[in-house]
């Protein structure tokens, strides 16, 4: 058995070794899991995970390798990957590169052989903490000490977003829409498109002025990572629009219209990640299975101050997950209708965006 070369170090001191692969780099960040089965190429480019390094419940990663289209993002920008059991001989006609290549290409450090079941059991009972990846030789201490030295950074959407805009378009569109990329997936988009719609992707800080001179249809607000109360653009930008166009909003983009109507969040325990997580729509009565992928979460009763109307909950806590304001004309959910990875039960809600955009037209 080869000797270990890697390991990582929580903030509570515990230590797992293991074997490197990706990039040959130390990085800090905050460690999370994720229970999807499969989809790791679609949760290791989803900017949502930036500055998070990732313990993947299911034991082997990489089998079926990475292919070009099955990006979420055109830069990867997840903090680390752990795994059980990683695989660099991928079993897939349609791959292109192995996981590890594609770590290494865009800085991802990641570490296997690691005892995913136990560190997950952490993590669940004492809550996400910050860890270091780092080389198996360095000190527990010196790997503390340097843990504790690097600063929380809080610009992580300024990072992600898009720099200028730019167009994902369809033929014989029916609508346009504004799409404000906080992180945005781009299987949100390929629904938009699939939907008839074409779509201006444009920065995070855009400006209410500036989203109404495109003469859109409709507004989405997409996901991202981080504290939603750190986007303070985005959030003025809601108070200012809301009301003159049908506006949906996903993740981070429910948050922040939460946010926006004086509704409050916090910061979850471990927050949920993975697609298998029960929602109620509270106006059919249906239970969805969804993917999820967030750290904060909307409290359920600060919403009774505000005009938003509770529409869905999680019934694994109870927490809230879809909300909407129908004088507004404004809705948005904590999950990921556009499952990807993940189950296809809300993609109906890409739907009532359409219909909503619709009736405003036809008005």
């Amino acid at each position: 058995m080869k000797p270990f070369n890697k390991k990582i170090v929580l903030e509570s001191g515990r230590e797992f070794p293991g074997y490197g692969f990706g990039a040959d780099r130390e990085a800090v960040n905050e460690i999370v899991f994720n229970t999807s089965m499969v989809g790791y190429q679609e949760i290791l480019s989803d900017p949502s995970y930036t500055d998070q390094m990732v313990v993947m419940t299911y034991p082997l990663i990489g089998n079926y390798g990475i292919t070009d289209e099955d990006y979420e993002t055109k830069f990867p920008t997840l903090g680390g990957l752990v795994v059980r059991e990683y695989n660099d001989i991928p079993s897939n006609f349609r791959y292109t590169k192995t996981l590890g290549e594609v770590c290494e290409e865009y800085g991802i450090p990641g570490i296997w052989g690691v005892d995913t079941r136990m560190l997950t059991r952490i993590i669940r009972d004492e809550g996400s903490q910050r860890v270091i990846i780092t080389d198996i030789d360095v000190p527990t201490e010196e790997a503390l000490r340097r843990l504790k030295e690097t600063p929380v950074r809080r610009d992580a959407v300024a990072r992600v977003s898009c720099r200028k805009r730019w167009f994902s378009r369809t033929p014989h569109h029916r609508f346009d829409v504004v799409a404000v990329d906080c992180g945005i997936k781009h299987n949100i988009i390929r629904k938009l498109n699939e939907k008839g719609c074409n779509v201006t992707v444009v920065p995070y800080d855009i400006t209410e002025e500036e989203i109404l001179a495109f003469r859109p249809d409709g507004l989405f607000l997409s996901n991202g990572p981080g504290d939603p109360a750190d986007v303070t653009p985005v959030i003025e930008m809601v108070r200012k629009i809301r009301g003159k166009l049908p506006i949906f909003g996903i993740c981070l983009g429910y948050q922040m219209i939460s946010l926006a109507y004086g509704a409050k969040t916090f910061k979850m325990k471990f927050g949920h990640r993975g697609g298998n997580h029960p929602v109620k729509c509270l106006e059919t009565g249906k239970v969805e299975i969804t993917s999820q992928n967030h750290s904060y979460a909307v409290d359920t009763e600060s919403l009774k101050g505000t005009r938003l109307q509770l529409t869905h909950v999680n019934l694994l806590d109870n927490t809230a997950e879809g909300v909407e304001c129908r004088e507004d004309k404004i809705f948005c959910v904590q999950y990921h209708p556009e499952s990807a990875p993940g189950p296809q039960d809300s993609t109906y809600l890409f739907d009532k965006f359409i219909k909503m955009m619709e009736e405003n037209k036809n008005a």
